[in-house]
């Protein structure tokens, strides 16, 4: 399948330091910060990032701030330009109403943690010492747009008086929206540090992985987001004043990390299906007049693993055979009903309760009925074992068709499939071109608030209802050990 899959980078490390919790910042959500005086020379932002908007976004921001004119102003962040644009996806700086830099290696994987680091010194005679920039422990190579900081240049970052944002420019909210999921947010005021303050190889795999960062001296307006307190996302955990939060939930804190990577919908996979992407690329919604469906990242071939899908609007009403919540181990296309997830070598339960697949072993396109129809606020149950080919559909807690996920071979209750060499990919499909749906996803950190909270049996996920035993939920950690 040429779907983007997940990478290794930044997502299953052996031992050391776990981050528990990220936040979602999705539209206009952000945090912020009046500032009092500090180091306006030296300072260093280090942050973990997973990008959920792809082209044609706005130009997100990490670390902003609203000088007092436009030589303090101030904007460190992310550019989604269209695709032909030479800046899309670059990391850029902005200072004196201009671009002081862009980095020339752009951040296209939508489906894996980077991390961060701004380093700044203004009192380095070098030019190109005085603002640094590395991404997973590599110095990024800048190509010089505007003009490098002159020499002691005091900016607005640590400014007295002037506020500071996560996740926007205070200024221009709307105009600078970051959309992506953060953990580990740091900014230290008063020195020029360099990723290994935060960061360190992992001595088995290489990967790069975070460390405690507790012991750092953060300076009067530095700070430590750690995302942990679900009713105070803003708190700075180093024990200084908390950052305001705007648009920010309790159900925007997520335990998709830079040490535990879930699975997420394919922002990279989405050209046919055209649907709009949203709470951390785990809410879609779809378009009337096309019947492309959506993959999600993670490609799997064994193991068994369970997610829950919740319908949140359809446009047919309660009951449709317009929505189906399946897998495929093909790309989407864009062929009036070929597009659908069934249609090529695919399988799923539609909302009418029958259950579709083209695989071979089902004889191309055959319809079977037994399986619970999906209304409008259900929630349905998806359990893949794919050690032994089969297919389990609930709604509400009920396994359809009388089915038992837990039965092995015998597949009580499940749809049957060739398993192949190919990577199926979970999926959801609207496929009458003239209706629309909606369907929020929970592969383990939903996008939602859950009333009852059950985890896989590692401890992994947060489940509306209960993970059947030997089955697992969709992050790293597990593909690791289970995939």
């Amino acid at each position: 399948m040429t779907a983007q899959t997940i990478l290794p980078a930044n997502s299953a490390v052996s031992g050391g330091f776990d981050v528990a919790n990220s936040v979602r910042l999705d539209g206009n959500a952000y945090m912020y910060k009046d500032q009092s005086g500090g180091n306006r020379q030296k300072f260093t932002m280090s942050c973990w990032t997973k990008l959920t908007s792809g082209y044609g976004g706005s130009a997100g921001s990490l670390l902003s701030v609203n000088g007092t004119d436009d030589d303090t102003n101030f904007h460190f962040g992310i550019d989604h330009g269209d695709a032909s644009g030479g800046a899309s996806d670059s990391l850029f700086c902005h200072i004196y109403g201009a671009d002081a830099f862009r980095t020339t290696p752009l951040l296209r994987d939508y489906s894996a943690w980077y991390h961060i680091v701004l380093a700044v010194d203004t009192t380095q005679a070098a030019a190109e010492n005085r603002m640094k920039v590395y991404v997973n422990n590599v110095q990024q190579t800048l190509s010089q747009q505007g003009d490098y900081p002159e020499q002691n240049d005091n900016f607005g970052v640590n400014e007295n008086g002037a506020r500071l944002g996560v996740g926007t420019h205070p200024g221009s909210v709307a105009a600078y929206a970051l959309n992506s999921y953060l953990c580990e947010y740091v900014l230290i005021d008063g020195s020029q540090l360099t990723p290994a303050s935060f960061g360190e190889a992992d001595e088995d795999s290489g990967i790069w992985k975070p460390i405690k960062v507790s012991g750092l001296t953060f300076g009067t307006n530095g700070f430590y987001l750690d995302f942990q307190a679900s009713g105070n996302l803003g708190n700075d955990a180093n024990g200084g004043t908390d950052l305001t939060e705007v648009s920010i939930a309790a159900t925007d804190q997520s335990t998709d990390t830079c040490t535990n990577n879930f699975c997420t919908m394919n922002a990279l996979d989405n050209f046919y299906a055209a649907s709009t992407l949203s709470e951390g690329n785990l809410k879609v919604l779809t378009i009337s007049g096309n019947a492309a469906y959506n993959p999600a990242t993670f490609g799997l071939t064994k193991g068994k693993w369970y997610w829950e899908v919740k319908l949140v609007t359809c446009s047919a009403g309660d009951n449709s055979e317009a929505t189906i919540i399946g897998i495929s181990n093909q790309s989407p296309v864009n062929a009036g009903y070929t597009g659908s997830i069934v249609v090529n070598d695919g399988l799923g339960i539609r909302g009418d309760g029958n259950a579709w697949g083209a695989d071979g072993s089902a004889g191309g396109g055959a319809s079977t009925s037994g399986w619970d129809a999906i209304a409008v606020g259900n929630t349905a149950m998806i359990a893949v074992d794919f050690d032994n080919g089969k297919l389990y559909h609930g709604i509400n807690g009920t396994w359809g068709n009388s089915g038992d996920p837990t039965s092995g071979s015998t597949g009580t209750g499940a749809y049957a499939f060739t398993v192949g060499t190919d990577a199926w990919f979970p999926g959801v499909n609207q496929r009458e071109t003239s209706q629309t749906a909606t369907f929020e996803l929970n592969f383990g950190s939903p996008p939602y608030a859950i009333s009852s909270g059950n985890t896989d049996g590692d401890g992994y996920g947060n489940f509306e209802y209960a993970v059947p035993s030997g089955y697992f939920s969709l992050n790293t950690k597990n593909l690791a050990e289970y995939g």
